[in-house]
């Protein structure tokens, strides 16, 4: 995260401090490191200023009819009218965390097939998607081209798009990727990407499509975070999306813990997940001006075609990318 405009920076001096000095530092200090953990989730519905409810967007109820704290839940109906998209540096100023968790609130409309979030470099090029509906796709490319379309982690036997409340937690940590689903289902994907993998910020963020698609998302969200964390997406039930039995948390003030977190040697048993059988179905659980859709054809977007329709079998579930 970048921490550069951060207005602390002396030269060495003798270490003859006045008190002064030393409580303006204390306070320096402490703006620096305020800014950075509010900056940690990225808010990405007001980064795309979705609560200026924009063009297709409306405020319906959310998850929770009611809470612990007497206020209900609220969130955003998205219709096809809805076109929603910002520079990438709107919501990264630094770069794009190498590690990082992806967690979401959101109610798809039933049998969608669509992405809920695409992430474009510089040329044009899709490098992160979130994808809606069933056997979804994590779609991720770094900076090389990897992995290649047919190694796209594929999270077989679950459906996103039911017209039901789900808490989607995803976490990227080295070469894998975990899918969390409604704080009960795990299931781990390897994602063989390139050492120091990167995402490109140049280019620009679209919400709730891709770029030449023709579908696109339609439903209600309540919450889409990215944090630079993989361990945030496990602790997404009890600091971001609680149930409707305790209040709701600021998600900004929300640290989830910061441990060093090993994916590929992860043997631990965490309390409110267990491994999903994937041959088994899923339970339900109880901006800135936007630049048209395909603004990137012009930039040289390489974009996979897109069925619809729902496949049978997992090598045909990829040629939809």
């Amino acid at each position: 995260m970048d921490t550069g405009d951060c207005p602390f920076r002396k030269k060495r001096r003798p270490w003859c401090m006045d008190f002064s000095s030393f409580a303006l530092v204390t306070v320096l200090l402490v703006v620096c490191q305020t800014t950075v953990a509010r900056a940690d989730p990225v808010d990405v519905l007001r980064a795309l200023q979705v609560p200026s409810l924009p063009e297709g967007v409306k405020k319906v109820p959310g998850f929770c009819a009611s809470r612990r704290s007497g206020t209900p839940d609220h969130a955003y109906r998205i219709s096809k009218k809805a076109q929603i998209s910002a520079p990438t540096k709107q919501l990264f100023s630094g770069r794009f965390p190498e590690n990082f968790s992806i967690m979401a609130l959101v109610k798809a409309q039933s049998g969608l097939q669509a992405f809920l979030l695409s992430i474009y470099s510089e040329q044009g090029i899709q490098q992160l998607g979130i994808e809606m509906g069933r056997s979804p796709v994590f779609l991720y490319e770094d900076q090389n081209g990897k992995p290649a379309p047919e190694d796209y982690p594929l999270f077989r036997g679950v459906n996103l798009a039911d017209g039901k409340w789900h808490r989607i937690a995803i976490s990227v940590s080295k070469k894998n990727v975990t899918l969390l689903l409604d704080c009960k289902k795990k299931m781990t994907r390897p994602l063989p990407r390139g050492n120091h993998a990167e995402v490109d910020t140049n280019g620009i963020t679209v919400f709730g499509a891709r770029l030449l698609d023709e579908e696109v998302f339609q439903g209600d969200i309540q919450q889409l975070l990215i944090a630079s964390n993989p361990q945030a997406a496990y602790d997404y039930c009890e600091h971001y999306s609680p149930d409707c039995d305790s209040p709701i948390p600021k998600t900004q003030a929300q640290d989830p813990n910061t441990y060093y977190f090993d994916e590929e040697q992860d043997d631990h048993e965490y309390p409110y997940y267990y491994y999903y059988e994937e041959t088994t179905g899923i339970p339900s659980s109880s901006a800135s001006p936007s630049p048209q859709r395909g603004a990137l054809s012009q930039c040289g977007a390489r974009e996979r075609e897109n069925t619809s329709g729902v496949m049978e079998g997992e090598d045909n579930d990829r040629e939809r990318y």
